[in-house]
């Protein structure tokens, strides 16, 4: 595997993520994990856990983080880029397209539909993300094993986020630490 193909891939990953980071998760999963296998779905699960506490858009960073994994710094710069371009592209046509069509009744119920197709993308990444942590798989499987630990760490979080307001970094470093106990 090359740095084209590794950019080829990321630039279809950038020309299809309608929705935004979320939603191109399990499309990155598919393409990465299941139809190359470049990285195994615990590196993939380990990279999106990264990409989240790093600055800048989740599709973005894991096209660097994966491209990293795969082919050291050519390989992030070569799947950044690709993953960059189709995106800057595609939107320097998409402006051109909506402010010439900005009033059409057609527009706006075609941008409804690709709302709804947004948040349905969301929800599978939210699934996959909650299967692989959680039941340390991405399919539903009665066998799978759950994992306690993960399930009290994430109420712990949403229970401190929610009722105390603390900030998201600290929520992270605190889990990290316990999950850095656990472990040891």
């Amino acid at each position: 595997m090359g740095l084209w193909e590794l950019f080829r891939v990321f630039a279809q990953i950038g020309l299809l993520s309608i929705g935004g980071g979320y939603a191109i998760i399990p499309f990155i999963q598919e393409l990465v994990v299941l139809q190359e296998g470049w990285i195994s779905q615990q590196t993939f699960m380990d990279i999106i856990t990264i990409s989240q506490m790093t600055p800048g858009p989740l599709a973005v960073n894991t096209s660097t983080w994966v491209g990293l994994q795969i082919a050291g710094m050519p390989g992030a710069i070569a799947a950044t880029f690709g993953c960059v371009l189709s995106g800057v592209i595609l939107s320097l046509g998409m402006h051109q397209f909506f402010h010439r069509f900005h009033q059409s009744d057609y527009m706006l119920e075609t941008l409804q539909v690709l709302r709804s197709s947004s948040l349905g993308l969301i929800v599978s990444a939210a699934a996959t993300l909650l299967l692989g942590i959680f039941l340390r798989t991405n399919a539903i499987s009665l066998a799978a094993k759950i994992d306690w630990i993960a399930i009290a760490v994430f109420a712990g979080s949403l229970i401190v986020s929610r009722k105390w307001k603390l900030n998201p970094m600290l929520i992270m470093v605190l889990a990290g630490m316990v999950g850095g106990l656990v472990a040891y």
